[in-house]
């Protein structure tokens, strides 16, 4: 029975290891910098109110880490698809999104957000009087996922402009 605990508790967190990891590598990857020093951005009150009128809910964080080199900012965000969160890795440069990817997917449905092809959509857009600058290509048996990749886009490059602002 010990051995069988030891051996649960041995996976948890090496399952727990293989997720920072992935967060980890996609850091370093797009700022550049192995050991790139986690920001913070506080969330005012009016401000979680515009991001629930942004995306359509409250975000579950008022306080949001996120990682910067030069203009851009490196975001990991999360959102519910249909039951589960689905974690996006999303850069944002000069007030557009440079690169999203799906870093956890977690549903048993919509998994083909996570193909490059598809995410390529996002690359260069814009915040656009409180929606995205284009249309998303819907996937057929993935419309909440692709709903929650949207969302997060929107929020991302929000969040940019709070920083870029604040930074000025």
């Amino acid at each position: 029975m010990r051995t069988c605990l030891l051996l649960i508790t041995l996976l948890i967190s090496s399952l727990h290891t293989v997720h920072a990891s992935v967060e980890e590598n996609f850091i370093i990857r797009w700022t550049g910098q192995p050991q790139t020093v986690k920001k913070t951005l506080w969330l005012l009150r009016s401000e979680q109110a515009a991001i629930e009128q942004l995306i359509g809910h409250p975000y579950p964080r008022a306080v949001l880490p996120y990682w910067r080199a030069g203009k851009r900012t490196v975001w990991i965000v999360e959102e519910i698809g249909k039951e589960e969160p689905i974690t996006f890795g999303i850069v944002v440069e000069d007030g557009r999104i440079r690169h999203m990817e799906v870093l956890h997917y977690r549903e048993s449905r919509g998994w083909e957000i996570r193909d490059p092809r598809f995410l390529a959509q996002y690359r260069n857009a814009r915040l656009n009087d409180g929606g995205l600058d284009r249309e998303i290509d819907a996937i057929s048996g993935a419309t909440l996922s692709v709903n929650a990749a949207t969302r997060m886009a929107l929020l991302a490059l929000w969040l940019d402009r709070q920083v870029q602002a604040r930074q000025r």
